[in-house]
């Protein structure tokens, strides 16, 4: 079974897109968790008013109890995920879905981190700030450069993992979206095998982005360095 983790935050006017979009590219047998820190998210009561209408999708509401904030969302979803393997997306329909079968093809080959890259040769983003894309970009393309760990686009959060590998990690970020980098660079240091594939990444056209670049960078830098210099396990 897959597990399929969504963090959101009043995501009312994408949630159901985005089940309409797991419906009709994700055929395998699947859980949805979506993630909210709050009772009067507005995701909820749009999610309850249509169960019906995607009744086959395991859609799961889980309250985050970890503390608030997207990384603990993500930790919450990750840490109630049943399924071999675990996909995280986010809500507002940034990531490739068209290519979840082939990244679980790849779990199927032996990989524990499938990334989706933006970042290799047929990746690509779509709309975003310049300064953010240029930053990620050059973090991604030069950490596997200097560390050789087997990815372009490390900070990624759209990444498909091995649940038994996932048990294995404990997670420290408490920043935000780091997370999916503090999991790659850790798996990398203990040997899992990590792979990526192109996919694309598009800008959300509603809602506004909880991503916080300034406050954030110094989470990030964590994980650089600890590629850099972390001996391996």
């Amino acid at each position: 079974m897959l597990s399929i983790v969504v963090p959101v935050y009043n995501e009312d006017k994408n949630i159901l897109n985005l089940l309409e979009h797991i419906r009709n590219n994700i055929k395998q047998d699947k859980e949805i968790l979506i993630v909210y820190d709050f009772d009067e998210d507005s995701t909820i009561p749009v999610v309850k008013n249509n169960l019906e209408n995607f009744n086959n999708l395991g859609i799961k509401l889980i309250k985050n109890d970890f503390g608030r904030g997207v990384v603990n969302a993500l930790k919450k979803g990750l840490a109630c995920s049943e399924g071999e393997a675990v996909l995280v997306l986010m809500a507002d329909l940034s990531d490739d879905l068209k290519v979840v079968g082939q990244m679980i093809k790849k779990l199927d080959e032996g990989y524990d981190i499938i990334c989706g890259s933006r970042y290799m040769r047929g990746g690509r983003q779509i709309g975003g700030g310049k300064f953010k894309k240029s930053l990620s970009g050059l973090a991604g393309r030069s950490l596997r450069l200097l560390s050789r760990i087997p990815t372009n686009d490390v900070t990624n959060n759209f990444k498909m993992y091995r649940k038994s590998m996932l048990d294995k990690i404990s997670i420290e970020s408490k920043g935000g979206f780091e997370v999916a980098m503090e999991i790659t660079v850790k798996a990398y240091k203990r040997g899992f095998k990590i792979t990526e594939i192109p996919s694309v990444w598009l800008d959300r056209t509603e809602g506004s982005s909880n991503f916080k670049i300034w406050k954030w960078v110094p989470h990030y830098l964590k994980w650089y360095f600890y590629c850099l210099f972390a001996r391996r396990i």
